[in-house]
C-alpha cells in the first residue's frame, strides 16, 4: 500500500524537489510505489512530492491500454514545440477542481529511466502534457500555477468550500 496523497497546501507542494544522484534499489522501490498509486487514482503521471517524497522522480503513463509507465529520475524538458495544446488538469493532491491549462503540445525529455542511463524520449500529446505536470510538481509549482491569476483564485476558492 503506498502512502497517502499530501494535501495542498502541503509544503512538500512548494518545495523544489531534490536531484536524485543515481538509480538505486530505494529509488526503484518508491517508482513501484507512485505506480500503484498512479493506478489506483486512476492517473496519467505522479510526482514524488505528491506523496510527501522530496526527489526528483515521476512516472507517466497515458497509454490507452495502461501498462506503459516510464519511469523517470530528474526529468528536464531540453525541448518544447510551440504549437500549444489544452487540457484540463487536476491533482490528487487538491481533489474536486480542475483548470484547463495549456502547454506545448510536445517535449523533449532528458532523464534517468528505470535502468540508471541517461535517456532522451520525445512525448506528445496527452503524454507531453502529463510529463511537463510532473516536472511543474517536481520544481514545487501546481497546474493551476499556470493560470490568470483570478482562475487561480476562483479555483482555490472551490476547493476550500469543498472542504480542502
Amino acid at each position: 500500500m503506498s502512502r497517502p496523497f499530501v494535501i495542498w497546501p502541503h509544503k512538500a507542494l512548494r518545495t523544489p524537489a531534490a536531484p536524485v544522484p543515481e538509480v538505486t534499489e530505494e529509488v526503484r522501490s518508491v517508482w513501484d510505489e507512485m505506480v500503484a498509486a498512479m493506478e489506483a487514482m486512476p492517473g496519467y503521471g505522479l510526482a514524488a512530492p505528491q506523496l510527501g517524497i522530496g526527489l526528483r522522480l515521476a512516472v507517466v503513463d497515458a497509454s490507452r491500454e495502461r501498462g506503459r509507465v516510464v519511469r523517470l529520475a530528474n526529468p528536464r524538458v531540453l525541448h518544447a514545440s510551440v504549437e500549444l495544446r489544452e487540457h484540463e488538469e487536476a491533482s490528487p493532491n487538491l481533489p474536486g477542481v480542475s483548470a484547463v491549462v495549456t502547454r506545448p503540445r510536445d517535449v523533449t525529455v532528458e532523464f534517468l529511466n528505470a535502468e540508471g542511463q541517461p535517456e532522451e524520449r520525445d512525448f506528445v500529446g496527452l503524454w507531453a502534457t502529463s510529463v511537463q505536470h510532473q516536472i511543474d510538481h517536481l520544481d514545487g509549482r501546481m497546474y493551476f500555477d499556470r493560470v490568470s491569476r483570478t482562475k487561480r483564485d476562483m479555483l482555490l476558492k472551490r476547493a476550500r468550500k469543498i472542504g480542502h
